[in-house]
């Protein structure tokens, strides 16, 4: 055993303890409202494709180091993404990122481990709300529009422990600007990630969104109002069958907090609106079902998000609330993908990403 691979496994036991101390605090700190929650919506349409939520698969698509920064690899080195996607008239999101690779000193080729192990990539994501006109109190028209708009900037860095590990850390500060009001944030994501030497079988572990509002969107008696970060502790897995082109996801969320319910407050007082424990369990998982060849050339998915159904069917009427269905194509550099949801009770969610492979570009 090398001097490197003696040094990359004392790291990987130092980050998984800090991680594990990060876990506890977010287990005392996690409950309670939150602001910029526009964070916790995909942020391209790989990501909608499996519900929303990705920490461990692992397939060369970059934003999905926006849920797990340890999944940046090998094939994130000069990968550009462009992502948009339509939420409701005049509401729209979307997520620009690009990723370069680091090669370490002193390297010496090793068939087992990448030349470029230490990881990077930067990231803007948006969400625009659209135009607003003013009104009153009464809901009466006052004249004249405004805007509202979250933004987030990415800076993700992550490196290879070996063939199998891989840990990773992201900074983002966090902008809120509603018509005359802004508030502003710093927060960080820490994850790790596990392949065994086949690539059947992934394991991702991310905490997201740790850190602060440093300023609030107002001031209450001469202080800042600040309010907490939607902290969202992660685990997932995947298992890709070895003579079949399907591959199994199961993604656990919200796991620093059991109870994901809200009070409803339009319901008659005799209507039960208890969640059961089975209920709320499920409302922490997300299972995606992959269909995709060896060459990884395309990609058919559907998944479904037990607490996106849960919050979002219509009652009474037919819904495919908690469903998402995604598909992609990789042609030579590029990369397509769409995917399609129900993320508000009226309307579908359309998401369109573009990759592009600079190192082929460059070829």
């Amino acid at each position: 055993m090398n001097t490197y691979t003696l040094i990359s496994k004392r790291i990987f036991v130092q980050a998984v303890l800090l991680l594990l101390s990060v876990c506890v605090f977010a287990q005392i700190s996690g409950a309670g409202s939150s602001v910029y929650n526009f964070l916790n919506l995909p942020v391209s349409s790989r990501v909608a494709a499996l519900g929303g939520e990705n920490v461990a698969i692992q397939d060369g698509e970059i934003t999905s180091a926006l849920h797990n920064p340890a999944l940046l690899s090998g094939s994130t080195h000069h990968a550009l993404s462009l992502n948009y996607a339509y939420l409701m008239q005049g509401t729209m999101s979307g997520t620009v990122m690009y990723g370069y690779n680091f090669r370490r000193a002193g390297y010496e080729k090793n068939a087992e481990q990448d030349d470029r192990p230490n990881y990077f990539a930067a990231a803007v994501h948006y969400l625009d709300y659209g135009k607003m006109k003013y009104a009153d109190a009464q809901g009466n028209l006052t004249g004249g529009s405004f805007t509202a708009k979250d933004i987030a900037l990415d800076f993700v860095y992550a490196r290879q422990l070996g063939p199998m590990f891989s840990i990773g850390v992201g900074l983002k500060p966090v902008m809120s600007f509603y018509e005359s009001y802004n508030a502003f944030a710093l927060a960080a994501d820490v994850g790790g990630h596990f392949q065994t030497r086949d690539s059947l079988f992934h394991l991702g572990l991310s905490l997201r969104n740790i850190g602060w509002q440093l300023k609030g969107f107002y001031t209450l008696e001469s202080e800042q109002h600040r309010e907490s970060l939607p902290l969202n502790l992660e685990l997932g897995l995947s298992y890709r069958l070895k003579h079949a082109p399907l591959r199994f996801s199961v993604t656990l969320h919200n796991l620093q907090r059991w109870d994901l319910s809200y009070p409803i407050t339009n319901q008659p007082q005799d209507v039960n609106t208890d969640v059961k424990w089975y209920d709320m369990l499920f409302r922490h998982t997300v299972f995606a079902l992959d269909i995709v060849p060896k060459s990884e050339r395309f990609y058919l998915t559907v998944s479904y998000n037990h607490r996106h159904r849960a919050e979002l069917q219509l009652r009474d009427q037919r819904s495919l609330a908690g469903f998402a269905v995604g598909a992609g194509v990789r042609i030579k550099m590029l990369r397509l993908g769409f995917a399609f949801g129900q993320y508000t009770k009226s309307n579908f969610t359309y998401q369109a990403s573009l990759s592009l492979d600079i190192n082929q570009l460059l070829k």
